[in-house]
């Protein structure tokens, strides 16, 4: 008998493993809406034809390789998160929320689905390596958020890609992502705690929109990450909404190009502060962006400085010189008078490329060149919320990522 225990462990571990092996293949589903929770598996197909809910108290885990295919572009389909939701996907194996490919129409603006809109009782949003595409849509009278009194509760309203409210213990992590072809805002978010860093924003906005949008309430580190073409703003901070705290972010290391010249109005550009924010502003490069950092109404303790401005046209350059109304410049900022000074030599972007154009090249590359001098003159000398403590979700704490000596998102390669 003796004997025989070895021999059987190993049928056990070996049996094991396979049912294991099995759990891990990929469980593709069509669901009609309604509540969800638990895990969607990896690599799995997640076909929806209507609206989700995440109650309040429960997750949803989305795994690495997961595909999300909005299914009914007629229905404005809406993500409604109460309990909390865990985007986990990989640099080898992303997330993808999205619609099914014969569905999307053609046009940089599509709107075709509503996004992902958390109620204040969601205390957890995490998104690694997570691609979403194609929100906007316009809300009615019985679109759910609309209905449930959340975002802007009112029909006409495009959804952003993202809205998060929670200023009392909310906790938001968006990391190595990517949203594009957005009707509206990227990232619209009225209260909580957030990291958001190395993220890539490009086309959004059909005739508003910020890549990224804070209001009162909202606690955030925000760097590395490329904001192109945005309609209005790469960054529009404000301490609107009267709630507590007070909205504080630090942005460090950005990478901003192309940003608010298809606003009508004289309003977009990279940096906007306004209504009462106190936000540091460090170490962003600004390529042809419509004008550059922006200061109306923000709190004095407001910081802009060590930033990196280029125009490859003269009326570009003129925007970021103070005297253009509402136009602030740091002490350290470097910046020129005239078209085509302080080049950032990018590694393989054409800086002649049509300020308004919306198009986004997955062949373009933002690192600087050896020689550029874009490589050095950015401080490290300032405080962030979540470098040493960090947030913590799901177990996980994550630390906002140091800042860099360089400018901008990228530095060499």
């Amino acid at each position: 008998m003796i004997k025989l225990i070895p021999a059987f462990m190993m049928a056990l571990l070996a049996l094991t493993a396979c049912e294991k092996n099995d759990s891990d293949q990929p469980n593709d589903a069509t669901l009609s809406g309604g509540e969800v929770s638990g895990v969607w598996e990896k690599g799995s197909t997640i076909t929806v034809n209507g609206h989700l809910v995440i109650p309040a108290g429960k997750s949803l885990t989305i795994e690495e390789g997961v595909t999300v295919l909005m299914n009914d572009t007629t229905l404005g389909q809406e993500i409604l998160v109460y309990g909390n939701l865990y985007c986990k996907g990989t640099q080898a194996n992303p997330v993808t929320i999205t619609v099914p490919e014969e569905l999307r129409r053609e046009g940089s603006f599509p709107r075709l689905w509503g996004g992902i809109i958390c109620a204040a009782s969601c205390q957890e949003l995490l998104m690694e390596y997570t691609h979403m595409a194609y929100t906007g849509y316009v809300t009615t009278e019985t679109s759910p958020s609309v209905i449930a009194g959340l975002f802007k509760a009112e029909a006409g309203e495009g959804l952003p890609a993202v809205n998060f409210r929670n200023e009392t213990n909310g906790k938001l992590v968006i990391r190595h992502c990517t949203f594009n072809n957005l009707g509206e805002d990227g990232l619209y978010l009225e209260g909580g705690n957030y990291i958001i860093e190395h993220n890539t924003f490009y086309t959004n906005g059909e005739t508003g929109g910020d890549a990224v949008n804070l209001k009162s309430g909202s606690i955030a580190d925000i760097s590395y990450n490329l904001m192109y073409s945005p309609n209005t703003n790469a960054f529009k901070l404000s301490n609107s909404g009267d709630r507590t705290p007070q909205c504080a972010p630090v942005l460090y290391n950005n990478t901003i190009v192309n940003c608010g010249w298809r606003r009508p109005k004289v309003k977009g550009g990279g940096i906007w502060l306004e209504a009462g924010v106190n936000a540091l502003a460090y170490n962003n490069l600004h390529v042809n962006r419509r004008f550059a950092v922006k200061f109306d109404e923000a709190d004095e303790r407001s910081v802009y400085d060590y930033n990196y401005y280029y125009g490859y046209t003269q009326e570009c350059v003129d925007n970021f010189q103070p005297g253009v109304p509402d136009v602030v410049r740091g002490a350290h900022d470097v910046a020129g008078t005239k078209a085509g000074e302080n080049d950032p030599m990018l590694v393989n972007y054409p800086l002649s490329n049509s300020q308004t154009a919306t198009d986004f090249s997955t062949d373009w590359d933002f690192h600087l060149k050896a020689s550029s001098p874009a490589l050095t003159g950015a401080t490290t000398n300032f405080t962030r919320h979540f470098g040493t403590n960090g947030l913590t979700l799901n177990g996980v704490t994550y630390q906002s990522s140091a800042p860099a000596t360089h400018f901008g998102a990228f530095g060499q390669k």
